[in-house]
């Protein structure tokens, strides 16, 4: 029974050694993330497409007849059939010149299709119910790269009849899903000169640039990758793998690699939110805060006369103003923060019931005492 019983101890501490090490090896695989995560490769990029089109099938609510752009526009695509019209015999209002922008993205091939946005150029009260005519979209190099058409999608509307108008969002503007298709792909050359491909990450920073260029080594061998600075790995693609590089970009991207974060307090003043990392640090500091509630009221009264019959034409009813200050000074909120974190002072301000807007100004006023390491951006 003894000999059972030393068995089963030494079998649980047996467990216990060995699942606290995974438990702990679990939490620090949960902060690497993947490299394809921080950022991409040079030469990943969209192109910006665009064009000037005709949108028709508006019930009135088009450009008006003294629009010449819109007039000449229209006899233009009528030419094209034989119909020959002078641009000033054009009146319609179903009609408005609109531009059209689309991105083509990387690696786009013949056929694919893209998202197309549509803005009145004119004077269009709305775009309701409009049909865009093929539109030839262009990029930065002036060559037509995809053909636009379609039906517009417009999130509002805008009536108005006898001067009165009820209008929802933006009516001058919508969208055409999948309204443009690809005549001429693009295809982005990733190996520059040296034959070498360059990572690129997101939010620069010379740590996590350091830890890419070890990360990569690590999986691929020593001295393919270098940090060039801290937004660029400079990865060098041996001869054997220049005809495979899409096994060798995979390989890239799924290295993991822990980054490393800076401390950033994002502050918007408009919604009233604070978004913080949990370990920006705060050193000691006195916080005093409270409020001052001044109101002021007035109020009129009639003063009559006692005698108004017997008195001279002078006599008369007075309008007396009786105005009153009031202050009230609450009790401010006085304490010492010590070295803790954004966090812990938030959460302490919290059961103070302090409001959002306060917080605020209190995080401000503490980045200006420079007791909050960290960056503050203010939106």
């Amino acid at each position: 029974m003894i000999s059972t019983l030393s068995l089963r101890c030494a079998l649980s501490v047996a467990i216990l050694c060995v699942a606290f090490p995974c438990s702990l090896s679990v939490a620090h695989a949960a902060d690497a993330i993947r490299v394809k995560d921080l950022g991409k490769l040079k030469g990943w990029r969209d192109n910006a497409l665009f064009g000037t089109g005709i949108v028709t099938g508006l019930a009135g609510t088009g450009d008006s007849p003294s629009n010449r752009t819109t007039r000449q526009s229209l006899a233009n695509v009528l030419s094209q059939f034989n119909l020959t019209i002078a641009p000033e015999a054009v009146q319609s209002r179903n009609v408005a010149v609109v531009m059209v922008s689309a991105n083509l993205p990387t690696f786009a091939r013949e056929g694919d299709t893209l998202d197309v946005t549509v803005s009145s150029a004119g004077d269009a009260r709305s775009l309701v119910g409009g049909t865009l005519l093929i539109t030839p979209l262009k990029g930065a190099n002036g060559r037509v790269y995809a053909l636009a058409q379609g039906g517009l999608s417009v999130g509002g509307y805008r009536y108005d009849a006898n001067g009165n108008v009820v209008q929802k969002n933006h009516p001058t503007s919508g969208s055409v899903p999948n309204g443009a298709t690809v005549e001429v792909g693009v295809n982005a050359s990733m190996l520059d000169e040296q034959q070498s491909v360059t990572f690129v990450l997101s939010e620069p920073d010379y740590t996590t640039a350091s830890r890419v260029a070890a990360a990569i080594n690590s999986q691929l061998g020593n001295g393919l990758a270098k940090a060039k600075d801290a937004s660029g790995i400079e990865i060098a693609v041996p001869p054997a793998q220049r005809g495979e590089l899409v096994s060798l970009f995979t390989r890239i991207e799924n290295v993991m690699v822990e980054p490393d974060r800076r401390a950033k307090v994002v502050i918007n003043e408009r919604t009233g939110t604070v978004v913080s990392g949990g370990d920006v640090r705060i050193s000691k500091v006195a916080i005093s805060h409270g409020d001052i509630k001044i109101a002021i009221s007035s109020q009129n009264t009639a003063s009559q006369p006692l005698n108004i019959w017997n008195g001279g034409p002078d006599i008369r009813t007075a309008i007396v103003t009786n105005t009153r200050v009031d202050v009230d000074e609450q009790g401010g909120t006085g304490f010492v923060a010590g070295s803790n974190t954004v966090s812990d002072l938030v959460q302490s301000l919290a059961r103070l019931k302090t409001s959002t807007r306060d917080v605020i100004s209190i995080l401000r006023a503490v980045k200006a005492a420079g007791a909050l390491h960290g960056e503050l951006v203010v939106q």
